[in-house]
Parts: C-alpha cells; structure tokens; sequence
C-alpha cells in the first residue's frame, strides 16, 4: 500500500490538466490495483486519493492546469 506522500512527489515537476489525467498518471506509476493510505484514511483507490489530496488542497493552479503545492507536503 502507497502513502499519499507517494503520489504528490509523482507530481512534483508535472502539470495535469484534468483529476483524469492525474488519475492515468498514478494508475501507469503504481498499478490499477494499488491502495493508498494516509494518516488518517486507508484503502483508498487512485480516484479516491486525488479526492482526498484535493479537499485537503493539495493541489495549486498552474498555467495549463494543476500541480503539487510542495508547501503542503507533510514530513512525517
């Protein structure tokens, strides 16, 4: 099971101009049948890990679309 952590490092660099794109990009890095978790939810799949990063705003917009707000990546 991957952390959240995993998949906003994946981002850094990157720009997605749809929760689609970003979901094709997770699926093709860690497979259709990983599980995410986090500190506080587990189980999760790649359309629900972006869920939970967005409402969490996780994610800043760029020209062309969305990134990772690195300032938001926890170290823990």
């Amino acid at each position: 099971m991957a952390h959240g952590h995993d998949v906003l490092h994946m981002m850094e660099g990157n720009t997605y101009t749809t929760k689609e794109d970003l979901v094709k990009a997770i699926i093709a890095r860690f497979g259709t049948e990983e599980r995410f978790h986090t500190c506080s939810a587990e189980g999760m799949d790649a359309n629900e890990i972006v869920d939970f990063l967005a409402e969490r705003s996780k994610f800043t917009l760029v020209q062309g679309g969305f990134t990772v707000d690195t300032s938001k990546i926890c170290n823990h």
